[in-house]
């Protein structure tokens, strides 16, 4: 391995410890970094990744280093900067998930926890109103999130998310697009490899399938299923760990009770304490669901293994395969309007998660004191969400 590749190794792992404030801030140190100090590449080709990744479903800050880092050294570099990148919060979330279910029936935990879990649900509320300010410009972008949430609150039902979400992006497409792009489309879609697509579609349809054939009460039935629903989620979550948070808590939460409120939301609060991928609370929903069903630590660990692995797969590929024609991708404008929708749609999962998620409280004010505190520190001071979190702990460990 050149010198040049051990040196971006070396700030990969820096990176990875030292990455928090979620994609927007990872951009910022990604451009300071890799950038303007190492020159691994210039700032339009980051600028261009980063679009690339945000068009794409899974892990923007992922797709976007990954990217990196297969400019910088090829498909090894690329899959050992991934690793780099995922383990150490992935790791962590699965101890937390095992440790949780060992302190979960203690007294004093669960009245930490009582201060943590209103703060996540107030970082869900910020998370919620920063991507409506962003992405609804247009009354067709307030409409599909209007619409997004009245049907999934009405639904509650895992499948609802594909189905919004691919109408999104056609209704935004179809209205926002002019109609001179057949011949780019052309170009583009004789670029792509069908097998590659049949690829995607053909994994999710095998693990789906042998989820529904092998009996619910064998020991690998749960993990095969686990990895369609995670596998299912990568595909089709659009815009980052923040809409990530709906379309779990909807499916594992709500749907198929996997796990309760109050561990779902201990599990997002650590995860925001923690540098790295958002996508890392894969990892404590894996383990906490093999937990809860009883399936033990070992079982948990694998339920982790299963989760992260589901979850970033489909990105991580699509970032590898798109890459070499992205030249032509980024000059379809049918494809970067359908953004706009699919966003919209997300805005709506988002504000029915925080809907969701404030249920629980019922009338406990003090709850909805700090989660609109924990709302306004985030959107008026330069206060960050890991430090809120730990107020949060340390008002669990006061009082």
């Amino acid at each position: 391995m050149k010198k040049r590749q051990l040196l971006f190794i070396r700030d990969v792992i820096i990176y990875t410890f030292t990455a928090f404030g979620g994609p927007q801030a990872h951009i910022a140190v990604l451009l300071r970094e890799f950038v303007e100090r190492r020159r691994y590449i210039t700032e339009q080709e980051l600028i261009e990744l980063n679009a690339l990744a945000q068009l794409l479903p899974g892990p923007a800050s992922t797709q976007t280093l990954v990217g990196i880092a297969w400019k910088v050294g090829g498909l090894r570099l690329a899959i050992i900067t991934f690793l780099i990148w995922i383990f150490p919060s992935a790791t962590v979330m699965c101890l937390a998930a095992i440790s949780y279910k060992m302190f979960a029936g203690q007294a004093k935990f669960t009245e930490v926890l009582r201060f943590v879990q209103p703060v996540a649900v107030g970082i869900v509320a910020y998370a919620t109103y920063t991507f409506a300010h962003k992405f609804l410009k247009s009354r067709t972008s307030a409409t599909l999130a209007i619409g997004s949430l009245i049907v999934t609150l009405i639904l509650q039902n895992a499948y609802a998310f594909p189905i919004l979400i691919l109408l999104g992006g056609i209704v935004s497409s179809a209205l926002e697009t002019p109609r001179e792009e057949s011949e780019l489309r052309v170009k583009l879609f004789a670029n792509v490899n069908p097998n590659k697509v049949t690829y995607f579609i053909g994994i999710l349809l095998l693990f789906a399938a042998l989820g529904a054939i092998v009996k619910q009460t064998s020991a690998i039935s749960l993990p095969i299923r686990l990895f369609e629903n995670f596998y299912r989620n990568g595909i089709l979550v659009f815009g980052g760990g923040q809409v990530l948070v709906p379309l779990m808590y909807t499916e594992f939460v709500q749907a198929k009770h996997y796990l309760s409120n109050s561990e779902f939301l201990s599990g997002f609060a650590l995860q925001q304490v923690l540098p790295g991928p958002t996508f890392s609370f894969s990892s404590f929903l894996g383990g906490m669901t093999m937990g809860n069903k009883g399936h033990g630590i070992v079982g948990q660990v694998i339920g982790s293994l299963v989760a992260v692995i589901g979850l970033n797969m489909p990105g991580l590929i699509l970032i590898l395969f798109i890459v070499p024609f992205w030249d032509d991708l980024k000059k379809i404008t049918r494809i970067r309007n359908s953004l706009s929708g699919i966003n919209a749609v997300a805005v709506g999962f988002m504000a029915t998660a925080l809907i969701l998620l404030t249920k629980p409280f019922g009338l406990n004010w003090l709850a909805y004191l700090i989660m609109a505190g924990t709302f306004l520190l985030l959107n008026y001071t330069k206060i960050k969400a890991p430090v809120v979190i730990i107020i949060g702990i340390a008002l669990g460990l006061i009082f």
